[in-house]
């Protein structure tokens, strides 16, 4: 069906291929030699290392300061605290106490010198407890003792009055007329300063050096020994489960000295017996009551 000339050009196209294949086929053309620059292959390594550690780096949780007080179950853990370590913070902050050095964390915590060593530098204290300010009226005043009379009645002291004892700023000045406004009347006694956000012992001195109740709230004091659970609610620091305890104790208490003619509690004081009673609250408990 091809002419001659179609058929002399297919027969030249077979005869190519096949000669290209068998030269494909038999002579091989790859090189044994590699050039390899070792110098740039080791410089490639060194960039792909550290960048690499750049972004490890990049991916490490970043710490900022924090205020130690205010550790949670999770912050701790991922500080490296142990669980006992935290349950000791987290104890330790139940009962209204603060921490306001790193020494202090530690005997709280029990935390190894070296967690210590590497937490410790993110610490961030209120600023009246890092850098306290002498003030230098409070220095010349509070080297002798005032009487009661030389004192500053707490129930009418101002902000500006209250910031000339060291440590009371403006932010803690706010706080305890804040407090004090919260009841008609203000302060029943000094003993109400603990409850004061912030104030720690020695300012809480300092404040009453200066200050003091004069004017107290007039308040109808409770009788404990024949007071009811809905009577104990109304104080401050008593939930319902401390009033029904305190109950059961006197009750507790009528039983076991009936002979001796007792009717309950004979001090205040021994409501530290009471179940789950906060001791610490104590002396502003027993402001409003009586035996």
């Amino acid at each position: 069906m091809f002419s001659k000339g179609q058929q002399s050009g297919i027969l030249l196209l077979v005869v190519l291929i096949f000669t290209l294949l068998s030269v494909h086929y038999f002579i091989d053309f790859s090189s044994d030699e590699l050039e390899l620059n070792t110098e740039e292959v080791v410089n490639f390594r060194k960039e792909i290392d550290s960048l690499k550690l750049i972004e490890i780096e990049n991916n490490k949780p970043k710490l900022y300061p924090f205020n130690p007080n205010y550790i949670t179950d999770f912050k701790g853990y991922t500080l490296g605290m142990t669980t006992a370590e935290i349950d000791r913070l987290l104890e330790y902050r139940k009962q209204d106490k603060w921490i306001n050095s790193t020494k202090q964390f530690q005997e709280v915590t029990n935390v190894s010198d070296s967690l210590l060593d590497v937490i410790s530098p993110y610490f961030k204290f209120p600023d009246w407890v890092s850098n306290p300010k002498p003030n230098k009226a409070y220095t010349s005043i509070y080297n002798s003792q005032k009487s009661f009379a030389q004192k500053i009645d707490l129930n009418i002291a101002s902000a500006v009055q209250l910031q000339t004892v060291n440590g009371v700023g403006e932010k803690l000045s706010e706080r305890i007329i804040r407090y004090r406004n919260k009841f008609v009347g203000g302060f029943i006694a000094d003993e109400q300063l603990n409850d004061v956000y912030g104030l720690t012992p020695e300012v809480i001195e300092r404040i009453t050096n200066d200050f003091t109740v004069k004017t107290p709230r007039v308040i109808q004091k409770i009788d404990l020994n024949s007071a009811t659970v809905e009577q104990l609610v109304t104080i401050q620091h008593i939930d319902y489960d401390i009033a029904y305890n305190i109950v059961e104790e006197r009750r507790y208490e009528r039983r076991l000295s009936a002979s001796a003619l007792r009717d309950g509690f004979d001090t205040l004081e021994e409501l530290t017996k009471v179940k789950e009673f906060p001791i610490q609250k104590i002396d502003i408990i027993k402001l409003y009551l009586s035996l």
